[in-house]
């Protein structure tokens, strides 16, 4: 997706930023509400997450005049201002949710997926493939050139993760968010341990091998070029 982040917290929008990023997203930035708005105005974007409190000019009225142009890309407001009357004078300006700071980020990356899913409905995928390898999410299965694989829950939810982003470099940080709902480091080797148990039964006696590390970045499921 292509994202616009209004936000004048420098670093808070290069962290989201970088988030989003590595979850295959293009972002843009802008630091006031007038650049904001303009960007806005100027491009297509498919979601915006927009600060209430900015400099030059406050995001609700970006938002609102965005909406008399009839721009109808979905909106998160990002805020500091949480209490139930701000979420609902958010929303009554033409939001299409409301998040307070500080947040998760997984949160965060699931809301605007669906903000996104809302505006362009498709068929919900329930089947991934990476090469001969398969996950169906409905029968909670596993197989590689037709083999049955035997995995553990957390085994599973790591697959499902890696193959949702596949060719896609999956950082620690991701993984821990998704898979294990860790929003600090706890400092173990829990990931490591995961990762290899998943190799030696995904990839061991199979070929091509398809987990790869992704040295000083994280892990990446895909066919070696």
């Amino acid at each position: 997706m292509r994202i616009l982040i209004i936000e004048d917290d420098i670093e808070a929008a290069a962290y989201l930023a970088r988030g989003l990023k590595e979850a295959g997203h293009h972002c843009e930035h802008a630091a006031d509400g007038d650049q904001g708005y303009t960007m806005a105005s100027q491009s297509g974007y498919d979601v915006m997450i927009v600060d209430r409190m900015l400099p030059k000019r406050d995001g609700l009225s970006i938002i609102e005049q965005r909406r008399r142009e009839s721009d109808e890309t979905p909106v998160l407001i990002l805020s500091a201002l949480g209490e139930v009357d701000d979420r609902v004078t958010g929303l009554r300006a033409g939001g299409d949710d409301y998040l307070t700071k500080p947040y998760a980020f997984t949160e965060l990356l699931a809301r605007i997926e669906v903000m996104a899913r809302r505006r362009n409905p498709g068929e919900v995928e329930t089947v991934y493939r990476v090469a001969d390898l398969e996950l169906d999410r409905l029968s909670h299965s596993v197989k590689r050139a037709g083999d049955t694989i035997l995995l553990q829950p957390r085994e599973f939810r790591l697959l499902e993760y890696l193959m949702k982003n596949a060719g896609q470099v999956v950082t620690r940080t991701m993984l821990l968010e998704n898979v294990w709902d860790y929003h600090f480091d706890p400092q173990t080797n829990v990931i490591d341990v995961h990762i290899s148990r998943l190799r030696s039964k995904i990839d061991k006696g199979f070929e091509p091998a398809l987990l790869q590390t992704v040295r000083g970045s994280g892990y990446s499921l895909r066919v070696p070029d």
